[in-house]
């Protein structure tokens, strides 16, 4: 016999090599992962405003396509969207400027009769305070603010320096929406064409456009959801009394679009806001009107049309949103899900048609699934 016929060779068991095969390619995915969420971050100047302009383009898409399906010039079409969306955006923060300058002064009374009143109830009240202790406590914080002036003057230096890259930001997120809307589908055929093999390049072109449509749905329906909480909680406060109601309101909109955490923390600033100016009773009253609208959402607005439009599952959402807080702080929180809702999409749909490809052509059809997104033109 020969030598190699002696030899022991040990036997790995099936699952320990399954178990190793999952795992290097785990670690490698993981290791992928890491190092795209260090880039975005390390590029969240660039990367953020795309992103943002990604969001606004599934909003004005829409009319674009209806506006080019009447004839009109698609650069002409895309000028009007833009400028509609700039009007609309320069109103709204034209009012919300106008209203807190024509509330402040009725906001300070409040705020100061307030702070009378509290400290009256901590002279009389249970802590029977004297008027030295309560001084005493004012010159504390008189003194930890002389303290800290550097951090605070340097606080508003860095303030002053995230004003400019806002502004830049803007401007970058503007230029890209343009040609995001102008030339979507051409910048995204040229993308599958030097990134994706000739072999799969019509299957990712439609998993993208799956995606896209996905979005879509998303933004419209989540626009509508913080149209609803913020008119229901701008009611609420109006008729309360609450100064500021609109200036609160326009935050409980913007505060909608970071699924489960906007919502609560807009909500808690409209009961804080409400309790320092009228008291605990209209404070009260306005957590009471948070509550109601946020049951409205989570239990008919979110599955009646999110449900619809994003089929992702709840835990998926907060973990989503945790880990965009974490890796890029609430513009993070605000794209995760979107982001999310593309992968989810555009996966599904390669997984769709690869299962597809698989069967012949009567089990292809008949197992095919209807709920996914029709591809955008």
């Amino acid at each position: 016999m020969k030598a190699r016929d002696f030899r022991i060779e040990p036997e790995v068991p099936v699952v320990l090599r399954g178990a190793a095969a999952y795992s290097w390619r785990l670690l490698i995915s993981l290791a992928a992962v890491v190092v795209l969420a260090y880039l975005i971050n390390y590029l969240a100047v660039v990367t953020v405003p795309v992103a943002i302009a990604l969001l606004l383009s599934a909003l004005f898409a829409p009319v674009v396509r209806r506006l080019v399906s009447w004839r009109v010039p698609r650069g002409l079409a895309t000028a009007i969207a833009v400028i509609v969306g700039l009007a609309v955006v320069g109103g709204v923060l034209y009012l919300f400027i106008s209203t807190i300058t024509a509330g402040l002064p009725d906001l300070t009374n409040q705020v100061s009769a307030s702070i009378e009143q509290i400290s009256a109830w901590l002279r009389d009240g249970p802590l029977h305070l004297s008027q030295d202790q309560l001084q005493g406590f004012l010159d504390q914080i008189v003194q930890w603010l002389q303290a800290n002036k550097s951090v605070i003057t340097s606080g508003a230096l860095s303030t002053a320096a995230s004003v400019g890259e806002a502004l830049t930001g803007i401007l970058l997120c503007l230029f890209t929406l343009i040609f995001f809307l102008h030339d979507g589908d051409g910048i995204w055929r040229f993308l599958v064409r030097i990134l994706v093999p000739g072999a799969n390049r019509d299957r990712v072109q439609r998993a993208g456009r799956h995606g896209f449509t996905s979005l879509e749905h998303y933004v419209r329906a989540t626009v509508l959801v913080a149209l609803v909480d913020a008119v229901g909680i701008g009611i609420g406060l109006a008729i309360v009394g609450v100064p500021l109601a609109v200036p609160l309101a326009a935050l409980v909109f913007l505060g909608a679009f970071i699924p489960i955490i906007g919502a609560v923390l807009t909500g808690a600033i409209a009961v804080l806001v409400a309790l320092v100016t009228k008291g605990l009773v209209a404070a009260l009253i306005v957590l009471a009107i948070v509550v109601l609208v946020m049951q409205l959402e989570s239990h008919v607005l979110q599955p009646l049309l999110l449900g619809r439009a994003v089929k992702i599952h709840p835990l998926a959402v907060v973990l989503g949103v945790a880990a965009g807080m974490v890796i890029a702080g609430i513009a993070g929180a605000l794209l995760a899900v979107p982001l999310l809702a593309v992968a989810n999409a555009s996966i599904r749909s390669l997984w769709s048609e690869r299962a597809a490809s698989a069967e012949p052509d009567g089990e292809a059809e008949k197992n095919k699934d209807d709920g996914e997104p029709e591809p955008v033109s």
